[in-house]
Formats: C-alpha cells, sequence, structure tokens
C-alpha cells in the first residue's frame, strides 16, 4: 500500500506543479514535505507568475518606454490646448492604466507582437485627437469680465457639461473643443466644500473644474448644439458657491485673461 500511494502521489503531479514539486523537493531535502500541496493550478499558476513578474515588468516598461514620447507630446498638446494648470504626468499615467485595462480585454490571444501593436494603435488613436491649435485661444471680451461673476451666479461641474452638450463618452472633450471656455480649477478646499453638499463625490487627487453655466446655456443655443439629439441639459445640475470662492474665481478668470 506505501508503493500504492507513492504512485498515486506521482501520479498527482500535473504538468504544472512538475517544477515546483521538485524545487521544494530539493530545497527543503526530506521527503516529509512532499505532502504540501500545489495540486491546485491556479496557486501553482500564480507561483510561476511570482518568479515571472520582474521579466513581464521589465518587458512592460520597455514597452512604455517606446511609446513614452508620443504620449508625452499628446498630454503637452493637451496643457496647451486645455490650460497650463493640466497635469501632464497624471495624463500619461491614467493613459498608460488604461493602456494595460485594455490588453486584458485580448489576454485569450496575447502575444508579444499583439500588445506592442495595440499600445501603438492606443498611442496613435490619441495623438490624433488631439489637434494642434492654429490660432490663439480668445480671452477677451463680456464673458471674460471678473465683475460678471458674482453671488448669483450659478456654476457647473465640467464633468457634467460635458454630458449635456452630448460629450460624455470622452472625458474632458468639452476643454478641448471650447478652449476660450473660462474654467476653474477647484483646490482641496474647494472640493471639500462641493463634496459635503453633494455637488460632487469626494475625487481625492483628481482634477475638478468648474464652469460658468451660463457659458453652457449659451452654448447649447447655438447652431451647433441646437439640434444636437444628444444635448441633455437636465444633466447641468447648477449651483451657487460662496462669497470667498467667487473671489479666488474672479482672480483665476483675470489671470487666465491676461495670459
Amino acid at each position: 500500500s506505501q508503493g500504492s500511494a507513492g504512485a498515486n502521489f506521482r501520479l498527482s503531479l500535473g504538468p504544472w506543479n512538475m517544477m515546483i514539486k521538485h524545487r521544494q523537493i530539493q530545497r527543503r531535502g526530506r521527503r516529509s514535505h512532499m505532502s504540501v500541496s500545489y495540486t491546485d493550478p491556479q496557486v501553482s499558476m500564480d507561483l510561476l507568475r511570482a518568479v515571472l513578474q520582474p521579466s513581464f515588468n521589465d518587458d512592460i516598461m520597455a514597452v512604455f518606454k517606446k511609446y513614452h514620447k508620443f504620449l508625452e507630446k499628446a498630454a503637452e498638446n493637451v496643457k496647451e490646448n486645455v490650460g497650463q494648470e493640466v497635469p501632464t504626468d497624471q495624463l500619461i499615467k491614467e493613459t498608460c492604466r488604461s493602456v494595460l485595462e485594455h490588453v486584458s480585454d485580448i489576454i485569450t490571444v496575447t502575444s508579444s507582437l499583439l500588445i506592442h501593436i495595440y499600445i501603438c494603435v492606443c498611442v496613435c488613436v490619441c495623438a490624433r485627437r488631439v489637434k494642434p491649435r492654429s490660432e490663439p485661444i480668445r480671452r477677451e471680451g463680456p464673458k471674460w469680465d471678473p465683475s460678471r461673476l458674482s453671488e448669483n451666479s450659478t456654476f457647473v461641474l465640467g464633468s457634467r457639461a460635458n454630458k449635456a452638450l452630448g460629450m460624455g463618452g470622452t472625458r474632458g472633450r468639452i476643454y478641448i473643443k471650447h478652449a476660450d471656455l473660462f474654467k476653474y480649477a477647484a483646490d482641496a478646499k474647494d472640493k471639500q466644500w462641493l463634496a459635503e453638499r453633494h455637488h460632487m463625490r469626494a475625487t481625492g487627487g483628481k482634477m475638478a473644474y468648474l464652469l460658468i453655466e451660463q457659458d453652457i446655456q449659451d452654448l447649447s443655443s447655438s447652431d451647433e448644439y441646437r439640434e444636437c439629439p444628444e444635448l441633455k441639459m437636465d444633466e447641468l445640475k447648477p449651483f451657487s458657491v460662496p462669497d470667498w470662492m467667487v473671489e479666488k474665481m474672479q482672480r483665476a478668470m483675470e489671470a487666465q485673461r491676461d495670459a
């Protein structure tokens, strides 16, 4: 029976755990440790994954380094179109994270060639969507007069305005398409105030922009959007802000206008 048990043990070693069992016996040097269970394929493969992880990391980093210059150019282009306060490093990190998430969609047929092609396509599409600006952004006239902002002014989140004008599928597109709009980058104190009053969710380190509701209403009634079937102005959810925030917005408007 002892010989039969040994034979059964050897038969239980599948191709996924033969190497791992061998390493355990060789390192420990005691037959009693052969009872350690690595017969679960998932556990065995995860151990193998841990061994290969440094090599995977090196290969993935090599790919990102290869295309990093494209990401930098795209991020700088976005910054030029949207405004100086755009965090380019954060944009690049989020794009890289998004690339990795989308790679998981093709993992069943993955190969190093497919991953290289996929990342290249993602970067090229991103770069093509951001078109260079041929004319300077016009920040002048009544809409850029800080005195127009008062305690009676109403504001909307940039993300909501993006959806209201039918651009919800492309986050932040409104800032690129309408770079002449005044937008205010909320700081930590502003975001805390907005979150406490349920105007927005707590966003941590993410950027949050406020736009003037009237500017969005004017856009919605323009020829470009008036007949748009995807127009959803009920998404705006406008609100007022305290005087201290209005004052910061006025200073920001003046600085952006002069710049």
